[in-house]
């Protein structure tokens, strides 16, 4: 079974688009993984939704995406109001429904216990605004069952644990959260060690092939905000880097590889 991961992001998230632009002409994977901004496209792309209009999408929000800081402050509450989430998940939701497999990645409070959510366990706009919610920025998200829940992004930008354990034996992985700034790094340490959460690695003999930046995309203010002009340099730029991976994607699908290729 071949899975498409996609990663956490934020407004990063459009050079996810792009690559999928370039590739989806290749394969439709069997089952989709998103993490954060990751389970938004990736949404869409199990739902069917052409690369293009995945771009239209980005280019034109129900509305854009920019964080309202809350004073005063109340870490327990978040610190950003968690209202600009809800329109992308309240269109997805209503717009599309997956035809392959599907999952999202959450951290359920208290204790922050990695979750996989599937369309089985019935997925409400309320499931993609929690897996959005990073810890700190955004509170908790009430789900319908009465937990409460936040972004499982803590557990690696990348949900590649999810997809193995899922039965993927292979995966296929669009990351954008490259070379890092220090100051993010230094923040998702802080959130993993304030919340518990360890990092959740793979199996090492789950072959892979990740396509990601050359060099960050921009600075974390950035991916914290939607800006046309960033929209669609990043979606440009990952419709190239899709296209020069392609033969690459292709050697790989093609192959019974043992080992990753990066």
């Amino acid at each position: 079974m071949t899975a498409l991961v996609l990663s956490a992001g934020g407004m990063f998230g459009a050079w996810q688009a792009g690559v999928w632009e370039a590739l989806e002409r290749m394969f439709q994977p069997d089952l989709v993984v998103g993490a954060s901004i990751g389970s938004l496209n990736g949404w869409a792309i199990a739902a069917g939704v052409r690369g293009a209009e995945l771009g239209r999408l980005w280019r034109e929000p129900t509305v854009p995406f920019e964080l309202r800081w809350r004073p005063p402050w109340r870490v327990r509450q978040g610190l950003a109001d968690p209202a600009v989430l809800e329109p992308a998940a309240e269109e997805l939701c209503a717009r599309y429904r997956p035809r392959a497999r599907y999952a999202l990645v959450l951290a359920e409070m208290p204790g922050f216990r990695r979750r996989i959510v599937t369309p089985d366990d019935g997925i409400t706009p309320d499931h993609l605004v929690a897996a959005c919610s990073m810890p700190v920025i955004f509170p908790p998200r009430r789900l319908p069952d009465g937990s409460r829940c936040v972004d499982g992004g803590i557990f690696g930008a990348l949900p590649l644990w999810a997809a193995a354990e899922l039965g993927a034996d292979r995966v296929v992985a669009i990351g954008v959260m490259t070379d890092l700034p220090p100051l993010y790094r230094t923040l998702m340490r802080g959130v993993r060690r304030l919340v518990g959460a360890p990092r959740r690695l793979p199996s090492a003999r789950l072959p892979i092939v990740v396509i990601q930046p050359a060099r960050r995309l921009g600075r974390l203010g950035d991916a914290l905000k939607w800006k046309p002009e960033n929209i669609e340099r990043w979606l440009a730029g990952g419709r190239r880097a899709g296209e020069e991976a392609a033969p690459r994607v292709a050697r790989f699908l093609s192959s019974e590889a043992e080992t990753s290729i990066r």
